[in-house]
């Protein structure tokens, strides 16, 4: 065989494999990790609440399925799930803001950026919130700003604690001032249930920036972030060009901001449940749980606060 025809084959056999590899990949049997490249059966992935069983890597999951990990099944009741975005300021960037919430709400199925319940987490009543960043960066518009307050609102009211996953690119530009004003509103809520004594606990996962951070995100009484998450306000370019420095390799990590004070505690995804219902048994040490488990067992373990 000469070499023009070998050439020849293989450009004849080369759109086949690609087209057989396309289709292995697009029936979703294996992912490939993000970080370290190895491909994991996606039903083994799932069952791990899609954390790389090679390396640990903590992939992105959306707020449906948040919500699956935390609540026991068949409790999740959802608050506001039908209140609709506005395009108040007929903003256009290049497309027009409407056209891009329209596209989001397809792509996602979801009508914005949070979702809102009440549920049981390990039997315990909980208020819980989730952050979908597929939904334009997880931004904080006025339907994001709203939910979470009437979530902080509601848990207040009846006396529930309260957790909110933050997955967040921070304010939406595309709501301008109507955006910004969302950062006191649930603030404010959350001050009210600060007041009343009432445990309040941000969970924040990668990444955690702008507005966001610059609010909620850091109102805990107790922060627990995922591990190696992107936690910050401003991002290292901009802070890099303004205070023309270089900035450490693991600057806005969860460890960076747990050896600085700024987090808690950082809690892997596969033990935030059974932390998150520790933290609520040792605040409230009337509820039926905190009678039958033994003081040992609801100690953090020591890998959450290490």
């Amino acid at each position: 065989m000469s070499l023009f025809d070998w050439f020849a084959n293989r450009r004849k056999s080369g759109p086949i494999s690609r087209e057989r590899q396309e289709r292995e990949i697009a029936d979703g049997l294996w992912t490939k990790c993000v970080a370290c490249g190895v491909l994991t059966y996606t039903k083994d992935l799932q069952a791990n609440q899609m954390v790389c069983l090679e390396c640990g890597e903590h992939m992105r999951v959306s707020s449906s399925e948040r919500i699956k990990q935390l609540i026991d099944s068949d409790t999740w009741i959802p608050i506001d799930d039908r209140l609709q975005p506005m395009d108040a300021l007929k903003f256009r960037d290049r497309k027009a803001y409407s056209d891009r919430l329209r596209e989001y709400q397809e792509k996602t199925g979801s009508i914005d950026a949070v979702k809102t319940g009440l549920g049981k987490l390990d039997g315990l009543p909980i208020a819980l919130g989730v952050m979908d960043f597929q939904f334009m960066g997880g931004s904080m518009g006025s339907v994001v700003g709203e939910k979470l307050t009437r979530l902080v609102e509601r848990a207040t009211r009846e006396r529930l604690p309260l957790a909110i996953v933050c997955a967040s690119g921070g304010a939406r530009m595309q709501e301008g001032m109507l955006s910004l004003m969302q950062m006191a509103k649930i603030s404010g809520a959350l001050e009210r249930h600060r007041e009343e004594k009432l445990l309040y606990v941000p969970i924040l996962t990668h990444p955690t920036t702008g507005g966001v951070t610059a609010s909620f995100a850091m109102l805990g009484d107790i922060i627990l972030a995922e591990p190696k998450a992107t936690i910050g306000f401003a991002g290292r370019r901009v802070i890099e060009q303004t205070l023309r420095e270089k900035l450490p390799e693991n600057f806005q990590s969860a460890e960076d901001l747990l050896d600085h004070g700024f987090v808690d505690a950082i809690v892997p995804r596969t033990q935030l449940k059974k932390t998150l219902a520790q933290l609520i048994c040792l605040h409230q040490p009337q509820s039926p749980l905190a009678h039958r488990m033994p003081l040992a067992d609801m100690q953090l373990s020591s890998t959450a606060l290490e």
